[in-house]
């Protein structure tokens, strides 16, 4: 099973709509997940018209209308892989602890807010993904999404793509 991970895709806000690399990915993936902050809802009815199965949460700078389809918090079970969605998990010190606490029950949890890319894995087993933004790199060296593989309830050939300036 292909997965593409994104957030903080900001569109229209950040950008016009989500780059070209991210739009294939998409197409060809078996799941998408969106950890929130799409900011329009034309974005989410368009991933949707184009993804196989998404699975989306909303984020902080996500109004009414998209929080009225979207839940703040997702779990989904990928071919045997439990995963857990937020947008945001708060600061960075402690996080692993903080989540494990919360989302202990899952394999993965993936996140958003702070468009900055992170793979760890807390004590107790559960890896968690930021994948950060596709159109709002901030401090960052590069605008990013990541893809991966699921299969018999492992998450593998997790990868983060950089995507060319704007």
């Amino acid at each position: 099973m292909r997965l593409v991970i994104t957030a903080d895709t900001h569109v229209p806000k950040r950008a016009r709509d989500l780059p070209a690399p991210l739009w294939a990915a998409i197409d060809a993936a078996d799941v998408v997940l969106h950890a929130g902050d799409w900011v329009d809802v034309a974005l989410l009815d368009a991933i949707e018209a184009r993804a196989r199965r998404l699975v989306g949460v909303y984020g902080n700078n996500d109004g009414l209308e998209l929080r009225a389809r979207l839940p703040g918090v997702a779990r989904v079970e990928l071919d045997g892989l439990r995963v857990a969605m937020v947008h945001e998990t708060g600061p960075r010190a402690r996080r692993e602890e903080r989540c494990s606490a919360a989302y202990g029950d899952a394999d993965l949890l993936v996140f958003g807010h702070s468009h900055i890319p992170w793979d760890t894995v807390a004590p107790g087993g559960l890896r968690l993904l930021n994948p950060g933004s596709p159109t709002d790199r901030r401090s960052q060296p590069y605008a990013t999404y990541l893809t991966a593989r699921v299969a018999a309830g492992r998450l593998d050939r997790v990868e983060l793509h950089r995507l060319p300036p704007r």
